[in-house]
């Protein structure tokens, strides 16, 4: 395999795990940057790119909620968990620890 096929892997292995790991930072309110950073400071990195498009796909999916303010001249979009996210998350954590388990049987 090559150094381009495992990069390719793995960050299929990553996605699956991006959409819980962004809602589960979204219990308080962030915007894009402070995001990208919380993430990578428990080990994600997660690129602008990556991430702007998965936040409006899960506010259109009514997971959550943005407005925009203006602090220090730079308008940003805030992020927070509707209240339909709030109730999902703990299904989707139920979920994932199912997986680990799992995956854990198996490796």
């Amino acid at each position: 395999m090559t150094n381009e096929s495992f990069e390719n892997v793995i960050l299929e292995l990553r996605r699956g795990v991006i959409v819980l790991a962004v809602l589960s930072r979204l219990d308080q309110e962030q915007y894009g940057y402070s995001l990208i950073k919380n993430l990578a400071d428990n080990g994600l990195e997660i690129d602008q790119g990556t991430l702007y498009p998965l936040l409006r796909r899960l506010e259109s999916q009514g997971l959550l909620q943005s407005n925009w303010r203006v602090e220090s001249d730079r308008p940003r979009r805030y992020y927070l968990l509707s209240d339909e996210g709030r109730t999902l998350l703990p299904r989707l954590k139920e979920e994932w620890k199912g997986i680990v388990s799992m995956m854990n049987k198996m490796l």
